[in-house]
């Protein structure tokens, strides 16, 4: 794939976690807090290249996942089986199919996040759980690169989710990024109740290999905001949902 491909394929689908570091288990032990794992029934929905996927399978042997980009989903399935190619939209399993239904950092990148979010539903158990991490419109960067010009540029862009809403989006209409009531009215309509919803600040796992005493100072400090009104600001929505009976 050509780098233009490749800087395209970032901006509308995402990179998914290349590597399993620091962050990524981190966010994997909040998840078993709040939603425990154990003998549970789960699906990862976009879950790239089974980082996620292949980490859940220390907890239980029941674990799926749909990836859209096919190349990705046989990689994943090299780390998992129960891996297929599907969107998020249109999930091929019956209802009620889950005990856990996760989706990290993919309901920005669909084309349809409500039909994504009434797909997770309904795959999921009464008294099931839905697990959800998506960017905060609140952080100080966009993280997925804007378009300025005509021409996709990468990398961390700051202010722009502070921007009004339809300067942000012409800046970054390739994705998405959610206040709290917007990613809670997904699933207003549905029988849910909120078990936890907080945001949380980056990993840094690339400052802290190179810079190492800075990077675990900022670890430090931004991850004690957490338990502070500045988690408000942090890098991403962490939202886990109850399916009632």
């Amino acid at each position: 794939m050509d780098t233009e491909n490749e800087l395209a394929l970032a901006a509308h689908r995402g990179n998914p976690s290349f590597v399993w570091r620091a962050g990524q288990e981190r966010r994997l032990q909040m998840v078993c807090r709040y939603a425990p794992l154990e003998s549970k029934r789960v699906l990862d929905v976009g879950c790239g290249i089974g980082m996620y996927t292949a980490a859940f399978l220390r907890y239980t042997s029941q674990v799926f996942g749909i990836e859209v980009e096919g190349e990705r989903a046989i990689e994943a399935g090299e780390r998992a089986t129960g891996v297929a190619q599907s969107v998020g939209e249109t999930l091929p399993f019956a209802d009620h199919s889950f005990d856990i239904v996760f989706s990290h950092e993919v309901l920005e990148h669909v084309e349809n996040d409500q039909q994504c979010a009434n797909e997770m539903f309904r795959v999921t158990r009464p008294g099931g759980k839905l697990v959800i991490f998506v960017p905060n419109r609140r952080y100080m960067f966009e993280t997925h690169g804007i378009y300025w010009h005509g021409e996709y540029h990468f990398g961390n862009k700051p202010f722009v989710n502070w921007l009004p809403t339809p300067l942000r989006n012409r800046l970054a209409p390739h994705v998405r990024a959610y206040t709290a009531q917007g990613l809670r009215n997904l699933f207003a309509n549905q029988p849910v109740k909120v078990v936890v919803h907080t945001q949380v600040y980056p990993g840094y796992d690339n400052i802290v290999t190179r810079f190492p005493q800075a990077g675990n100072l900022i670890r430090r400090i931004t991850y004690a905001l957490e338990t502070t009104p500045l988690r408000l600001f942090g890098l991403s929505h962490f939202l886990v949902l109850e399916v009632l009976p």
